[in-house]
């Protein structure tokens, strides 16, 4: 008897107690039975038998669906005999079934140990390294875009970055003005008490000049545009990403890091040091407005001590620092939004590591910067 003559995997109940199973429970005969075993139910007695006599073949599909129903009886606290198989047949349910149960008890001692304390920082230590690598062949794709723009001005679009030193640049003025204003206030507030105590109340001018202008002043900037436009370059590409239209580009011939990378990197790398000259502005306003409350320095007298006490040298160590930041909050921000998969929930995930990565970058960074900043007598 060939495979199409053979009836269709069928399953009947007789009694609460007992099923039985005929037809041909194959990959083509087993059609839509695999829903129908869902709703078997047994009577509450603890004892079933399950008759296969009428089994006409069985592939390894078969012995699957049926391994399935059987354990998922077994575990409902029914007993269930399956008689009457032949031999070949309850080999291959055999072999099956040690499948299935294997799967079964991994997925539970899987689902049910919690993993140590060393198995958890060496689960993070790999996740780590592999974010690491990816971030750096994300930025060996970036130069190689960037080299083609480079032998091909004509493919570099202009019209994007000028659009994104508006929303990065320009419309992050009254935030990073205001956050350096104040930190400026605080900086010159928490030192007043200090300088008056020694009678060095125009030295105040030395704290807040080189405080803000060599870090203060690019290191709020560059968090605030990591929280604010960086996380918008993570939730921007990751929607694209769900939404398929980054395939949709690549299968037109559009290189999405062409489109969307390249221009946000020009675009911060001119944005992010002109907010820093706005910030060291802002800050270095705030401290001295707090010198004239708390200390009785007068402008005049506090802007003749800052250009004696900062230097051009001081000014340009702090401009030097935001292109590398604007490098960091780019880069990070669209590598994470390329890395999004799935639904809306995978946008929020990468944008919020976009974000922390950034942040503790751009740290990172300063941190590079001091060290070698300070091994060069800067």
């Amino acid at each position: 008897m060939n495979a199409s003559s053979r009836a269709p995997a069928a399953i009947a109940q007789p009694n609460p107690q007992a099923l039985a199973l005929s037809g041909s429970w194959t990959a083509h005969g087993l059609g839509a039975i695999a829903r129908e075993l869902d709703s078997v139910r047994l009577g509450s007695k603890t004892e079933a038998i399950a008759d296969g006599a009428s089994i006409e073949a069985l592939d390894t599909a078969g012995a699957w669906v049926l391994q399935k129903l059987l354990l998922r009886l077994r575990s409902e606290g029914i007993s269930v005999t399956l008689r009457g198989l032949k031999p070949e047949f309850a080999k291959l349910l055999e072999a099956v079934g040690q499948q299935v149960a294997g799967q079964t008890k991994s997925a539970s001692a899987a689902a049910g140990a919690p993993p140590s304390v060393l198995g958890f920082l060496g689960k993070r230590a790999e996740d780590a390294l592999e974010q690491t690598v990816a971030l750096l062949g994300f930025l060996g794709e970036t130069a190689v875009a960037l080299a083609g723009c480079v032998a091909h001005p004509a493919r570099f679009r202009w019209r994007p970055v000028l659009y994104n030193i508006r929303r990065a640049g320009f419309d992050a003025l009254p935030i990073v003005g205001l956050l350096s204003f104040l930190l400026g206030v605080v900086v010159a507030y928490q030192g007043a008490d200090q300088l008056r105590q020694y009678g060095a109340n125009i030295f105040v001018a030395d704290l807040i000049g080189l405080s803000m202008l060599r870090e203060f002043a690019p290191l709020i900037t560059a968090i605030i545009i990591a929280g604010r436009s960086g996380s918008a370059y993570a939730a921007q590409i990751g929607t694209m990403v769900v939404t398929e239209e980054i395939d949709a580009m690549r299968t037109l011939g559009i290189a999405p890091l062409e489109l969307l990378v390249l221009p946000k990197i020009f675009a911060l790398l001119i944005a992010l040091p002109l907010l820093t000259v706005f910030a060291d502005l802002l800050g270095v306003s705030g401290g001295m407005l707090m010198a004239r409350a708390q200390l009785d320095v007068g402008f005049a007298e506090f802007l003749d001590r800052f250009v004696k006490a900062v230097s051009v040298t001081s000014y340009l160590i702090g401009i030097c620092k935001a292109p590398v930041f604007a490098a960091i909050i780019v880069l990070v921000g669209c590598f994470q939004g390329f890395r999004t998969h799935g639904g809306a929930d995978s946008v929020g995930r990468q944008t919020t590591r976009s974000v922390v990565q950034s942040i503790f970058l751009v740290i990172v960074a300063d941190a590079l910067f001091s060290v070698a900043f300070s091994a060069l007598d800067l």
